[in-house]
């Protein structure tokens, strides 16, 4: 299993390492005239509307999934943050290729300010991220950055909100209609394809060095399978929300929680098979019927990302296993 070395930080940072995805209302971009005659657009953000130049050539891109989401729009940034230790340019194999040129990797928790300096950017991205206000700063003083939008601090970003955003800094917002009506379909297609789901219960959890966890509602995760017709496990539900406010902690002694019509489980800096080979996860009755799926690898890697080519690679992995497991 590919050892992801920054979402090991991420975990000693936000206890399960779970950057995760909810949904959040921020992130709208207006056109406004720049300096040069041009267009560049204003984005809302937790930090207030940011003034982007028109045509940025020269993007650093920080945030989890941010450079897959500006390749996707057609853009080649400079810099990027490898958060799941892809390695090489910092991708995963959906996007392998979209480079003309591999940019110049930077930390993911604690970035190279003076690195970022020498590529001279013209436009920061750090759009899913921290939200933390020194970053922001250091960042802005920089070059002009688009942070976090309002309600996205935590890595809270939504697909959506990011997409969004990111088009309207870089006037593609026409591409990013396109990519979001193919998601759309991507999910509609599978959804279509088993009404059988519609209405079962599921579960999004994960094991990482920290221990067992559970997604909530609104994490992108849950909302994975949400688009496929399943619907959150109202015992995942009832729990308090944790610090990260997209998961809960779960002891060992209490995984019958987990017990759904489906559960969907995947490790983070631990092999497979300490899920796999677990009495206590073994014990769970979904999982002793079969009603269960871990995701490892390039899948699992998909499947967390949540950029808008990650998220068609996982539809076209995930389903079919999930048809296994419900078959």
């Amino acid at each position: 299993m590919r050892r992801l070395t920054s979402l090991l930080a991420v975990s000693a940072a936000l206890s399960l390492a779970l950057a995760g995805c909810a949904a959040s209302d921020g992130g709208t971009a207006a056109e406004t005239p720049d300096a040069s005659g041009g267009e560049g657009a204003v984005v809302e953000t937790k930090f207030g509307d940011i003034e982007v130049p028109d045509s940025p050539e020269r993007i650093v891109a920080l945030g989890w999934g941010d450079a897959e989401t500006v390749l996707a729009l057609g853009g080649q940034p400079v810099g990027a943050s490898d958060w799941l230790g892809f390695g090489g340019d910092g991708v995963g194999p959906w996007a392998d290729g979209l480079y003309d040129e591999s940019p110049v990797i930077i930390d993911t928790l604690e970035p190279d300010y003076e690195q970022i300096a020498a590529l001279e950017p013209d436009l920061i991205l750090d759009v899913k991220s921290s939200g933390d206000q020194d970053r922001y700063d250091r960042l802005s003083s920089i070059a002009t950055t688009v942070g976090v939008p309002e309600g996205g601090d935590s890595y809270l970003t939504s697909q959506d909100d990011q997409l969004r955003m990111i088009a309207e800094a870089l006037g593609q917002t026409d591409q990013a209609d396109k990519l979001s009506a193919d998601i759309d379909d991507a999910f509609a297609s599978a959804r279509d394809a088993h009404p059988e789901w519609d209405g079962l219960t599921s579960v999004a959890a994960t094991r990482s060095s920290s221990g067992w966890g559970a997604y909530v509602d609104g994490a992108e995760r849950v909302e994975f399978l949400k688009r496929l017709g399943f619907v959150q496990s109202p015992e995942i539900a009832a729990l308090p929300a944790g610090s990260s406010g997209f998961s809960v902690d779960v002891s060992s002694e209490q995984l019958d929680v987990f017990d759904a019509d489906l559960i969907v489980a995947f490790p983070i800096w631990i092999e497979t098979t300490e899920i796999t080979d677990d009495p206590q996860w073994q014990a769970i009755p979904a999982v002793a019927e079969g009603h269960s799926v871990v995701l490892d690898g390039d899948i699992s890697s998909a499947y967390s990302l949540g950029s808008p080519l990650s998220t068609q690679y996982a539809v076209e992995q995930v389903v079919p296993l999930l048809e296994d497991a419900l078959s």
